[in-house]
C-alpha cells in the first residue's frame, strides 16, 4: 500500500505544484522517486514528528497541500496535540499518513503497534479518517486527498499487500466498498489489510456472506450503511485496532443514530472482532499477532 500511495502521489504532484511531502527519516526506498522528481517539495524533517506537524501547518498556511509520512504511531499518537491545535483547529490542508497499520511492525513491540490511532484521530473535529484495504483503495484515496482542501488521516499497510479488487471502480468520501454481494443474513465489514484475511477465510470455508470494505471510517455514508443493515441482520466487523474507538464503534454510532431517527426498523446484531482492552506484550509478525489476539473469523459468527 505504501508503494501505491507514493506512486499515486507522484502522479498527483505532476499536475499539482502545491503538493508537498515531509517525512520523518524513514522509507528511503519508497519515497526516493518523489524526492528525486520534486526536490523543492520534499523535506526529510528527521526524527521529530511534532516539529514536522508544525512545519506542515506553516506550509499549508502558505497554500500547499502537505503530506506528513512516518511509521504507525509516530505521526499520530506522538504528536496528537500538534495535530489537534495546529492542523484540525483551522482545518489545515494537511494529510497525516501513517505506514504500518495495526501489527505491521509487530516484531518491534508495543511502541510500534498502531492499534489506537483510529480512535484518537476520528475524535478530532474536521479530520477525515481513511483506512484503505488494498493498493487500489490506497490509490483512490490518495487521488481524492490531492484535491481535498482540509485535514485527513490515511492509514496504510506496509507488508506488500495484494490487490483485492480486480476491476476499476470509483469511490467518493464516506463510501463503503462492496467486495462480494449476498442475500444471506450475514455481512462482513472489514477495514485495512485484514480484509484479505476475511476474504481468504470465507473462500476456504465456503461461507455465504456479503463482504464490505470500510475505506472511510469518518465520514461513513449513512445511506449505504442503512441499506447494508436493512439487508443483513448479522454483521461481523473485523478490525486490527482496539475495540474502544475502532471501526465497530464508528459503525455502531451511525446505526444508533439511524435507529433513533426511525430510519432502521430493526437493529442488526453486531459482532466486534477487534483487540480486547490490552497491550500485546509479545513480539511477532503481523499474522502471528492477529491470531494471538483472536482477530480471526469462526463459523459460529454466521449462525
Amino acid at each position: 500500500m505504501r508503494t501505491a500511495f507514493i506512486q499515486q502521489l507522484i502522479e498527483e504532484a505532476k499536475i499539482n505544484d502545491k503538493i508537498f511531502l515531509l517525512i520523518g527519516d524513514l522509507g528511503y526506498n519508497v519515497v526516493t522517486p518523489f524526492a528525486e522528481q520534486f526536490p523543492d517539495r520534499f523535506i526529510n524533517v528527521g526524527i521529530c514528528e511534532q516539529n514536522m506537524v508544525g512545519i506542515a501547518s506553516g506550509l499549508a498556511m502558505n497554500g500547499y497541500n502537505v503530506y506528513i509520512y512516518s511509521i504507525g504511531n509516530f505521526p499520530t499518537l506522538r504528536c496528537i496535540e500538534q495535530i489537534r491545535n495546529d492542523v484540525c483547529y483551522y482545518s489545515g490542508n494537511v494529510k497525516v499518513v501513517s505506514v504500518g497499520a495495526g501489527f505491521a511492525y509487530g516484531s518491534s513491540g508495543v511502541s510500534h503497534h498502531a492499534t489506537e490511532d483510529i480512535g484518537m484521530m476520528r475524535t478530532l473535529p474536521n479530520m477525515v479518517v481513511c483506512s484503505p484495504s488494498d493498493p487500489s483503495e490506497a490509490r483512490i484515496i490518495t487521488h481524492l486527498s490531492a484535491t481535498y482542501n482540509g485535514c485527513m488521516y490515511i492509514r496504510l499497510g506496509k507488508a506488500g499487500e495484494k490487490e483485492v479488487y480486480s476491476l476499476p471502480y470509483t469511490m467518493t468520501f464516506g463510501d463503503l466498498h462492496c467486495y462480494q454481494e449476498s442475500k444471506a443474513h450475514s455481512a462482513i465489514i472489514a477495514s485495512g489489510s485484514i480484509l484479505c484475511d476475511a476474504i481468504n477465510w470465507v473462500k476456504r470455508n465456503n461461507i455465504d456472506t456479503a463482504i464490505y470494505s470500510l475505506p472511510f471510517v469518518k465520514p461513513i455514508n449513512k445511506e449505504q450503511l442503512k441499506v447494508l443493515a436493512t439487508r443483513h441482520s448479522n454483521i461481523i466487523v473485523l478490525d486490527e485496532h482496539q475495540k474502544s474507538g475502532g471501526i465497530a464503534s464508528a459503525i455502531l454510532e451511525q446505526l444508533a443514530d439511524l435507529y433513533t431517527e426511525g430510519q432502521l426498523k430493526e437493529f442488526p446484531k453486531i459482532h466486534r472482532i477487534e483487540i480486547d482492552d490490552q497491550f500485546i506484550y509479545i513480539a511477532g509478525d503481523q499474522q502471528y499477532l492477529r491470531e494471538f489476539t483472536h482477530l480471526t473469523l469462526t463459523k459460529s459468527l454466521f449462525n
